[in-house]
């Protein structure tokens, strides 16, 4: 998510509608399917150490949107695996929503509801498939942002980051935990409803009175519930244009749309013409895009941008004076590979997410605008750094903090962002990007945690990685050395010595430095600091005479604060 806009906005709605035995059996089957996507995990393992033994396969959620206000009935079908001790399914759902009824493979159970959970207990000796269909109703306040616009229309959009999904849909409210989903959203007729994933038609229906509209949007690939979202508002819907076939990864050309409200349909494309270039680029360094279509909307959304799988939502203020930028739009289409298709297993590790998605920002700003477009973003995330409390007294890689919220911070997003750029540098091109994609297709549509992506990038450097991973996202701040050099006129060597006695320890430093000879030649090279409070290195060079002077990290490639001795 982009950090544009940090304010908090309030949410509701969500509701119901009956289902049939045919959709069920469908999506039983469906769901099959969905569990083969994750046979790359662990097959001896089912659930997280959030849930032990339950792994949700698939969610069919039907709703019923009333023409005003929040009061929501929802009807959801889980159909999720259970290892044999598992003899409950505990659902995130808030205390507000009122359970109707719980059937659990078409049986009729009684399933406590408190504490914001809803505990179903599982039947014995039923295999290792379940189905648990819950319809419940209630006033949502949080999760669905439910809201009239400034011309009075009633709109409705997900919003459900980090775990606020269980505000209006009975989930396994984790990001270890995913899932396919679908939806069946009936809206007053006046809407365009979208979500995840792919159409499957809209039809017209008068029922008690109301002209509906259902609208059915299938999502094929397992995503975790903070990314499952629907929207629903008097949109508007803009084809973006393709230079060429976006191949996704089942082989499909993937269509780029814009939705806004009508009245900012006259500039549009405007800056979201970039999009078709970002896919492009990304789809290059990285591999095919994920998901079914990519829907770009005018949203309501607590955040800048959210990247909701394959539906990203924008902060509607942003439209009407088109304030919408590009590298917003490239830091949440990158998400989708990093943080939709590979999400962090624990929040603790968010920097997998929002690193990445920084640091893709910054890989198109220098791929649109220049070298110097790409320095200047990553001056501007240093600065912010080397500034910051939080990443001076906590680490990057944060288990310990369980207020979600307070992880959207800069050690998540600029410390993790500039960390892959010193990971890029040091590495180059060939085994970093070599490491990215085979990072991201070990956990294509499942989960990781940061040693996951040490372990592909140390296969395709060959080299270790563990003390650059432990001292950059596992301690607190930045590195503080002071340098300085001296000049042996008898053998024409110059020795940097470095001292690291300050208050965040020593780092392993490949120091780049730039020696101007007494010719007023200069000469680069880049001297490796060890990671100790003092240490003298020689440079390789030798110098007939006594050097004008020496320069260290130049060009501020290294997340350290250097002072000269």
């Amino acid at each position: 998510m982009t950090r544009v806009t940090r304010s908090i906005v309030c949410r509701a709605e969500r509701t119901r509608t009956l289902r049939t035995r045919t959709v069920l059996a469908t999506l039983a089957a469906l769901s099959i399917g969905a569990g083969a996507l994750r046979a790359q995990q662990s097959p001896e393992v089912i659930g997280s150490t959030y849930q032990p033994g339950i792994d949700v396969l698939d969610y069919d959620v039907r709703l019923v949107l009333p023409d005003t206000g929040a009061f929501l009935r929802g009807d959801v079908t889980v159909t999720a695996r259970r290892a044999p001790s598992a003899t409950r399914l505990r659902l995130d759902l808030v205390d507000s929503m009122h359970v109707r009824s719980v059937d659990v493979n078409g049986a009729r159970v009684r399933a406590p509801h408190a504490a914001n959970s809803l505990d179903v207990p599982l039947p014995s000796g039923a295999g290792d498939s379940v189905r648990v269909r819950v319809v419940y109703d209630g006033v949502v306040s949080d999760g669905l942002v439910v809201r009239r616009d400034d011309r009075g229309r009633w709109t409705w959009f997900g919003d459900n980051w980090p775990d606020r999904a269980r505000q209006w849909l009975p989930t396994v409210d984790h990001p270890s935990d995913k899932a396919t989903v679908s939806w069946t959203v009936r809206a007053p007729e006046r809407n365009v409803v979208v979500a995840n994933g792919a159409p499957l038609g809209a039809s017209h229906l008068t029922v008690g009175g109301r002209r509906l509209l259902e609208t059915r949007w299938r999502e094929t690939k397992p995503i975790p519930p903070y990314l499952m979202v629907i929207a629903a508002a008097p949109m508007i819907r803009y084809e973006l244009p393709a230079s060429a076939c976006h191949r996704g990864e089942d082989g499909e050309c993937v269509q780029q749309s814009v939705y806004v409200l009508p009245e900012n349909r006259s500039w549009l494309p405007g800056v979201f013409s970039t999009a078709d270039g970002i896919m492009s680029l990304f789809e290059r360094l990285v591999a095919p895009f994920p998901y079914e279509k990519l829907a770009h909307l005018q949203s309501s959304t607590r955040f800048g941008g959210m990247e909701n799988a394959s539906a990203i939502f924008y902060d509607g203020k942003l439209f009407p004076q088109q304030k919408v930028t590009e590298s917003v739009i490239a830091h949440e289409m990158a998400h989708q590979w990093f943080g939709d298709a590979v999400t962090e297993r624990e929040w603790g590790h968010l920097w997998l997410s929002e690193g990445f998605a920084d640091y893709f920002e910054a890989l198109w700003e220098g791929h649109a605008h220049g070298a110097s477009a790409y320095r200047a973003v990553l001056a501007k995330l240093r600065d912010k750094i080397l500034t910051d409390t939080v990443v001076a007294t906590r680490p990057v890689i944060d288990t310990a903090q369980t207020d979600y919220m307070a992880l959207l911070n800069a050690n998540s997003y600029d410390k993790g962002g500039f960390v892959l750029s010193m990971l890029h540098r040091e590495l180059g091109d060939s085994a970093f990007f070599r490491g990215i994609r085979s990072y991201y297709l070990a956990h294509r549509h499942g989960n990781a945690l940061s040693d996951d992506l040490r372990v592909e990038l140390e296969r395709s450097s060959g080299r270790s990685l563990t003390q650059f991973f432990d001292q950059w996202l596992r301690r607190p701040g930045w590195a503080e050395p002071a340098i300085g050099w001296s000049y042996d006129a008898s053998t024409g060597t110059v020795a940097v010595f470095a001292l690291q006695e300050g208050r965040f320890g020593a780092f392993a430093l490949p120091v780049t430095v730039v020696v101007t000879d007494a010719e007023n030649v200069k000469h680069r090279s880049v001297v490796n600091v060890p990671a100790e409070p003092r240490a003298t290195i020689p440079l390789p060079d030798r110098f007939p005479r006594r050097p004008r002077s020496l320069s260290f990290d130049p060009e501020s490639t290294l997340l350290a604060r250097i002072t000269r001795l």
